[in-house]
């Protein structure tokens, strides 16, 4: 058996031949993991802002749903909302989404609040199958042209 200078059989570099194949599995699966994280969280991120999105317009939707008799009469301060009329409009855009919410009314003020839920691309091998976005929104009626700030 030859060997060379400084370096003997059966010494460190044999001992050690194989141990990247142990390490490989191991950063490979922390590697996936985080390119779960980042490819499923920015389709978290980016559900909470539809969701956010399509329950600000249905609010609005709702709080456009005024009272028909409210309308004729003469004032500003006499302006309602039709409950039944504002809960159908915000249903129709929650719809329009494809976003699941719920709808409530109170007096001039029209809350809606939306869920999405997205199937993930990545993360389902490690048994998380779905996100979730939320949003919420409030709209209240207003007569005239107010702009904030003047």
């Amino acid at each position: 058996m030859s060997c060379r200078a400084g370096v003997r059989p059966g010494g460190a570099a044999e001992r050690d031949r194989g141990a990247v194949a142990m390490v490989m599995p191991i950063l490979a699966v922390a590697m996936l993991s985080m390119a779960g994280l980042v490819v499923d969280g920015g389709a978290a991120l980016a559900a909470r802002g539809q969701a956010a999105d399509v329950a600000q317009q249905a609010a609005r939707a709702g709080a456009d749903a005024l009272a028909p008799d409210s309308l004729r009469r003469s004032g500003p301060q006499g302006l309602v909302v039709d409950p039944v009329a504002a809960v159908a409009a915000a249903d129709r855009v929650l719809a329009a989404g494809q976003v699941v919410g719920q709808v409530s009314v109170a007096g001039d003020t029209v809350s809606v609040t939306a869920q999405l839920s997205r199937p993930t691309a990545m993360l389902s091998a490690v048994g998380v199958d779905r996100v979730t976005g939320r949003g919420s929104a409030t709209a209240t009626v207003l007569y005239g042209d107010v702009v904030e700030g003047r």
